[in-house]
């Protein structure tokens, strides 16, 4: 072989062992593992963060070594909000198939809702079966009677897909507990029952038609319930309506069985509804009902602790959703001929 075929056959394999190790580099560079003794750690992608903004924020924590090489990865995976167990001693590869499903999902719970319409959110978003979504309402949240309705807080939670339906009411408890925390404090100084404060905030949440009123109508209900008087609050009728409608009985304390999927909640009531025979007619019994009819949320609760000063007994609201109030019963049927009939 003359020195010149070596040369030529050198340089080849020179050219060779560069472009393989190119190769690898590059690989590397797009899909390689950037910490090999890196632990799992969680990482949550927010309720309205992009997936643009998901993939920025892996590159900045050192998830991933490039962008582009994450996408190709990821292909026609979508990156959904929630909370994902991966680690930096993933390959791009691995983190997209650990990308495909969280672990933690995000729920939002709307202020006034009853557990039950709670349920049918968590049941529809954590999979649950309709078995599970009735133990949820009929057990998991019936262990103590001050916490069988009112301490479900409305909030965006992260909730774990593999949690059982006790474990995610102890979040919903948990969560309840830490945010009344300085209302508690509020309500003893003014002598009040934490309870006795929910079970009014719950009124006002389904009452007022919106933020604003609800310091009035937190009024008017201490100033009946000051003077002795029914409540005579539409809501609590909703509330018993809804059980006749779900669950064929009116509620009594005792568990609620027989649960049925709801097909709507809280409709109009008849006139013929304040008549029904329920601890929950405040038409019928003067004071609270037993328990909050809904889980308020904290304007509600605030309101109720720092009602609007008035001399009014009575509200409506008209078809445009503006509250008016009247000291007096005749004052009342007039507001309703002006701004109901």
């Amino acid at each position: 072989m003359s020195d010149k075929t070596k040369d030529i056959l050198i340089i080849t394999g020179i050219i060779l062992v560069l472009a393989i190790s190119g190769s690898f580099f590059a690989y590397d560079s797009l899909f390689g593992v950037p910490s090999k003794n890196a632990s799992a750690e969680n990482f949550v992608v927010s309720q309205n963060q992009t997936e643009q903004n998901a993939i920025n924020n892996l590159k900045t924590q050192d998830f991933i070594k490039s962008e582009w090489g994450f996408k190709y990865a990821l292909k026609k995976t979508q990156i959904v909000p929630g909370s994902y167990k991966i680690s930096k001693n993933m390959t791009a590869w691995q983190l997209a198939i650990a990308m495909k499903t969280p672990y933690m999902k995000w729920i939002v719970i709307p202020e006034g809702l009853r557990k039950e319409q709670i349920a049918e959110i968590l049941a529809s978003n954590l999979g649950w079966s309709d078995a599970e979504k009735n133990e949820w309402i009929t057990k998991d949240t019936d262990t103590n009677a001050d916490y069988m309705e009112g301490v479900y807080f409305p909030d965006s939670y992260l909730i774990p897909l593999n949690d059982t339906p006790a474990e995610v009411a102890q979040i919903f408890i948990n969560q309840f507990n830490g945010k009344f925390q300085p209302y508690l404090t509020e309500a003893l100084k003014e002598n009040e029952k934490w309870t006795t404060v929910l079970k009014i905030a719950s009124i006002v949440q389904r009452e007022a038609g919106r933020k604003s009123d609800m310091p009035l109508v937190a009024g008017i209900i201490w100033n009946r319930l000051s003077s002795d008087m029914a409540l005579d609050i539409d809501s609590t009728i909703q509330y018993i309506d809804d059980d006749i409608a779900h669950y064929g009985v009116v509620p009594t304390g005792d568990q609620l069985l027989n649960y049925k999927s709801a097909g709507s909640w809280w409709s109009p009531i008849k006139a013929s509804d304040t008549s029904i025979k329920s601890a929950y007619n405040t038409y019928l019994n003067k004071g609270l009902p037993p328990a909050p009819i809904c889980n308020p949320g904290l304007d509600a609760i605030n309101a109720v602790l720092n009602p609007a000063t008035t001399s009014c007994l009575y509200y409506l609201h008209d078809s445009n959703g503006q509250i008016h109030c009247a000291d007096t019963l005749p004052e009342q049927d007039q507001n309703i001929q002006e701004y109901l009939k």
